[in-house]
């Protein structure tokens, strides 16, 4: 028995050496060096600023719920965090037609947590689930690229067979898009598109996503979630890929004041704490584990041109004299002071394109306007309301904004902070008249700025629409050569500038707290990161 035992044991060495070696290079690069010391204890803590909205991947919209995402569920594909280029998801392979627009995704052996098989009916099921309207999936238009996708989520079509995605077999997903989409790999991961347990769905309905319901498919599962508490992960052993895994466990604590995240980490608490108290800035500055990096997002400030004072034709008036009365360097060097770029247009430079310049600040001409929209003075405006989620950060700049605006405007200002699901339910329902905002680029391409402001759009959150915007949008989707699409998307820039239906303020950085021990951490503009290639070490 003895023999036997030990034969077995060296053929599972030699299977795991040979499987090794098979390692793609990517992959290979993700995993921790041979002799690297891993601590006994595999659980990550880290501080996730607050109570997520939701954990079902077909309606969130907020980076804090993608986190969780990202262990829990995993789509056809996956981005890697060292190059941000997709890799291997459930599909292990795929390959497209030579016009770009249908594609074949060959489905590996995966399984769900509860060890049911997961096939490409279940993608079908979700993508379907993504675009009924009654989902109310602010990201549906993310699976508009697939031919009948934007139709039946409009009702112009009912029957979703119609729609370009379809199960060739139960490990073969096909899909035919209606044009070449330069990003549909990538959206291929994006958390809108991954697939989710239909039978639990259909069964629990909004409940299938609480603990000791939940089902996933990605290296983690739902181990406890106590709102306004803690919500853990376990390692998952039904993932396609467990072996690599080296994290037993993820704790992400809902903590909302940054100080006290401080201390925990101070304290030994946590491994990550991705926002920092901005009233000890020099002192988390001079952490040996601080990071300040460049991040592709912007931060700006929508208004509610649906309804008050910034609606109608002089509401455009009316926002374009709040747009100039903003002095967005003294909010970047003065109140951001982290090295954050004052901008006044939407999208950051990237994949090639660098977006028109606009003037910053023009508090004469801002004077102008006012009086031109019939409030000289800001006679017969109403107080002016900020909407901000609750942060020391958003706070400090909207009390500098208020303040810039009662110097330049003579406007009456109030603040108003509300904790994440309010305050993402105040914006879904226009319920505001200024509303903090951000957005993080969810792939390397300027259609995802510039997607968020078309028509009804999910994301658009202002009551803004624009024919002219609309039809830009489509072109530069369609637009294959490279300096005609820069044009277009260079227009769709203007308008924003012009109609100002958003206030961009300063390109962000991404800074933060990582301890040296927490391995495969990889700095990048999207501050994504895989969790079944972290590890921590002694």
């Amino acid at each position: 028995m003895l023999r036997i035992t030990a034969l077995a044991l060296l053929v599972s060495l030699v299977s795991l050496a040979s499987a090794a070696e098979d390692l793609p290079d990517w992959k290979r690069a993700l995993l921790p060096p041979d002799g690297t010391p891993l601590a006994a204890k595999q659980e990550f803590v880290f501080s996730n600023a607050s109570e997520p909205e939701t954990l079902d991947p077909a309606i969130m919209t907020g980076v804090l719920e993608a986190r969780l995402a990202s262990g829990l569920f995993e789509g056809l594909l996956t981005i890697d965090p060292r190059t941000l280029e997709p890799r291997p998801g459930v599909a292990h392979t795929w390959e497209a037609s030579a016009d770009g627009l249908d594609w074949t995704f060959h489905l590996r052996e995966a399984r769900w947590s509860d060890g049911k098989p997961l096939t490409a009916e279940d993608f079908v099921g979700s993508w379907r689930r993504v675009l009924t309207k009654a989902t109310a999936s602010d990201y549906a238009y993310q699976l508009f690229p697939v031919a009948g996708a934007q139709d039946y989520f409009d009702g112009r079509i009912t029957d979703f067979a119609q729609v370009g995605v379809a199960a060739k077999d139960p490990r073969t997903l096909v899909v035919r898009l209606r044009q070449p989409c330069p990003w549909f790999l990538d959206i291929c991961a994006f958390h809108t598109l991954m697939p989710v347990p239909m039978r639990l769905v259909s069964e629990h309905g909004d409940r299938w996503e609480r603990s000791g319901t939940m089902v996933s498919n990605g290296p983690f599962r739902l181990a406890e979630w106590t709102p306004r508490s803690r919500i853990v992960l376990e390692r998952n052993p039904h993932y396609w890929d467990a072996a690599v895994v080296k994290l037993d466990r993820i704790t992400a604590l809902p903590i909302q004041d940054n100080e006290t995240a401080f201390r925990l980490y101070l304290d030994g608490q946590l491994h990550w704490m991705p926002n920092i108290p901005q009233l000890k800035l020099e002192e988390v500055r001079r952490h040996a584990d601080y990071y300040v990096a460049t991040y592709f997002g912007t931060h700006f400030y929508r208004f509610n041109c649906a309804s008050g004072p910034f609606s109608g034709e002089k509401g455009k008036l009316v926002r374009q004299a709040f747009w100039l009365a903003l002095d967005r360097a003294q909010i970047a060097n003065e109140v951001l002071r982290s090295g954050e770029t004052p901008t006044g247009a939407l999208c950051p430079p990237i994949a090639g394109y660098t977006p028109p310049q606009t003037p910053l600040t023009n508090r004469d001409r801002a004077r102008e306007l006012l009086a031109q929209a019939g409030h000289a003075d800001a006679q017969g405006l109403p107080p002016i309301e900020i909407l901000f989620n609750s942060d020391e950060r958003h706070k400090a700049v909207a009390e500098a904004i208020a303040e810039q605006w009662r110097a330049a405007l003579k406007v009456t200002v109030s603040l108003r902070n509300s904790e994440w699901k309010s305050y993402l339910a105040d914006q879904d329902a226009l319920n505001f008249t200024v509303c903090r905002s951000s957005w993080i680029g969810d792939y390397g391409d300027p259609n995802t700025f510039y997607d968020m402001f078309v028509t009804d759009g999910g994301n658009n959150r202002t009551g803004w629409s624009s024919t002219r915007y609309d039809d830009l949008l489509r072109a530069s989707q369609a637009e294959i050569d490279a300096a005609k699409r820069q044009a277009l998307l260079a227009q769709m820039e203007e308008i924003l500038a012009d109609e100002c239906p958003v206030m961009p303020i300063a390109y962000y950085v991404n800074q933060g707290l990582v301890r040296e021990t927490v391995g495969g951490w990889h700095q990048n503009i999207r501050d994504h990161h895989l969790w079944q290639y972290v590890w921590i070490e002694e």
